[in-house]
């Protein structure tokens, strides 16, 4: 990522990039930098293309293209799949292509090992845009709230990151909500986090499966009625809980191996804000009584499936089973 700020600062752009990875915010907004360093508002020297089946032939006969009045074309390719089946033709054309012919290929899954990766890589930057971390999060809402005349404590931050999760859209979303909010004052406080902010799906269902473990049958089912209000579909609530036993599961052996938060996170592919947040959790039930919820998600999803229970029934009847 510092490469391509470092381009578009310089605007010294190579002939091809590739901007991949999880992270859609970041993809987006590199994008667009990209687009408008290098384009502008000028449509005659842009090209973009999205989706599979784009047609190579006319994709290679655009960047053999000079531009008109200007330094540089700008092909922008979305989503294109190149990456996971490869072109040969356009493998091969990339060497070929002009200078005065930018490529930019956005992609949310690639395959390091193909050619068209590779190819990419030696000849111009792959920029992957992976999820960030707690701490990155914080300095990053930080310095939007900054740039407002806003100030956060580091234990008010961490609450509002938890309530809204790492995914960086949506923490914009919640932070343009909090400025609002907190119009005429500097501070942002823990209440006006609680006051304004939505909690994420997954708080829910954390909250529910221990109250599911801990029998608290009532709390698990007022959480269900919540998620069912917002118009959550029953399988879906029900995959929740089972990948939220599965990660318990998973945390709790990495635990027996001396892991810490970081390592665990980085094994299970979570924030380490949400892996700290689940350890005690997972320490809290045994092996067994994990193991034991996740055989029944398996056999409520069956049920459902084979027509046995609806599945709105079947979600209520393992929140109520007793063990």
């Amino acid at each position: 990522m510092q490469t391509l700020a470092q381009d578009i600062k310089d605007k010294n752009f190579k002939t091809v990039y590739l901007i991949y990875g999880e992270e859609a915010f970041l993809r987006t907004s590199y994008k667009n930098q990209m687009k408008t360093a290098i384009a502008g508002d000028d449509t005659m020297n842009f090209n973009h293309f999205e989706g599979k089946g784009i047609n190579v032939h006319e994709l290679i006969g655009l960047a053999d293209t000079m531009p008109f009045f200007t330094d540089k074309r700008l092909i922008l390719v979305e989503d294109s799949g190149f990456f996971k089946s490869t072109s040969d033709e356009l493998v091969e054309y990339l060497p070929q292509m002009p200078d005065s012919t930018c490529l930019i290929f956005v992609e949310s899954e690639v395959d390091k090992r193909s050619k068209m990766f590779k190819k990419v890589k030696e000849l111009g930057y792959a920029a992957e845009m992976t999820r960030q971390s707690s701490a990155q999060l914080a300095r990053w809402a930080g310095t939007i709230l900054s740039r407002e005349g806003k100030k956060i404590t580091g234990q008010t931050m961490e609450l509002f990151l938890d309530m809204t999760g790492e995914d960086m859209e949506n923490i914009r979303m919640e932070l343009e909500k909090l400025i609002s909010y907190t119009l005429g004052r500097d501070v942002i406080t823990s209440e006006d986090v609680l006051a304004v902010c939505t909690e994420r799906i997954s708080n829910k269902i954390f909250d529910m499966v221990t109250a599911i473990v801990n029998r608290q049958t009532k709390k698990a089912m007022d959480l269900y009625e919540d998620l069912l209000t917002l118009k959550e579909p029953p399988m879906r609530i029900l995959f929740l809980i089972a990948r939220q036993f599965n990660q318990l599961l998973q945390v709790k052996e990495l635990m027996g191996k001396g892991m810490d938060k970081n390592g665990i996170a980085s094994r299970i592919k979570v924030p380490p804000f949400a892996a700290g947040k689940m350890m005690p959790q997972a320490r809290s039930f045994s092996k067994e009584q994990i193991l034991s919820y996740v055989n029944l998600c398996v056999e409520t999803e069956e049920a459902v499936k084979t027509g046995r229970l609806n599945d709105r029934m079947a979600v209520e009847l393992l929140l109520t089973r007793k063990y």
